[in-house]
């Protein structure tokens, strides 16, 4: 891996987290009032697993990136159109992992915040395709981010259900 592909990766996975992070308030009136499926993880447990999560997309994706010859991957050009194609999907998939919290803490509507997720599930689910496409051992290494994802979709989904009416 080039330093500088690794460095851009960690910067965008750190820019999705600063900006999920500046919406979410777990300490909120709002939150603490909403009904929650007694599965649901401890808050601590948030900020611990998003952390490795984070870590992983950096790496994982600098991996895909960085990986394998242009010959490996079918050619110059699809080698190129491939990585064009990555950077896009990888762009994608941090707007929407941002957006849920800003749809669910900010916006308060968990409902429209757990249909976001389930996009973000799907988008994981194709970056891991994707990644593994390019370096197999760092889409292996990546699946857990989008395993994590679908589980955020449930709980998303079963807070919602919990809470009919709970926006704003």
């Amino acid at each position: 891996m080039k330093l500088t592909t690794v460095l851009w990766t960690a910067a965008a996975t750190a820019a999705t987290a600063a900006a999920g992070g500046v919406a979410t308030d777990p300490e909120s009136h709002w939150y603490r009032r909403l009904r929650k499926p007694d599965w649901q993880p401890p808050t601590l447990a948030f900020p611990v697993v998003w952390t490795a999560l984070y870590a992983d997309l950096a790496v994982s994706s600098a991996a895909a990136l960085d990986s394998g010859s242009a010959d490996e991957a079918g050619g110059d050009g699809a080698r190129a159109g491939q990585i064009a194609a990555y950077r896009g999907a990888l762009a994608a998939n941090l707007v929407l992992n941002a957006g849920w919290s800003w749809l669910f803490w900010r916006a308060r509507r968990p409902w429209l915040a757990a249909a976001e997720c389930a996009l973000l599930t799907a988008s994981s689910a194709d970056l891991v395709r994707r990644t593994y496409r390019l370096n197999r051992g760092a889409g292996a290494a990546l699946a857990p981010y989008a395993l994590w994802c679908g589980f955020a979709t449930v709980l998303s989904t079963a807070i919602a259900r919990l809470n009919p009416g709970s926006g704003r």
